[in-house]
């Protein structure tokens, strides 16, 4: 789950729960909110989270290249 995404479902949680008050006979839109902001919060912290540890291993990683010839290119 990206970033994005994430952001979508708190934000689309927000709205269910503290915005809408219509509520049907089998479901109730303000715990649906509820678990849709907590999954975006989960989905947030571990899409940061992630995106961290990539940056970290891209920083201590380092490419060193040398070439070592004994007689001189194209010569045969």
């Amino acid at each position: 789950m990206g970033v994005g995404i994430s952001a979508f479902l708190l934000i689309l949680g927000a709205i269910l729960r503290f915005a809408v008050s219509w509520s049907g006979n089998y479901v109730d839109l303000q715990v649906v909110g509820v678990i849709f902001m907590i999954g975006g919060g989960i989905g947030l912290i571990a899409s940061v989270a992630v995106a961290v540890i990539r940056r970290r291993n891209q920083r201590a990683t380092q490419v060193y290249e040398e070439r070592r010839y004994i007689e001189p290119p194209g010569s045969i």
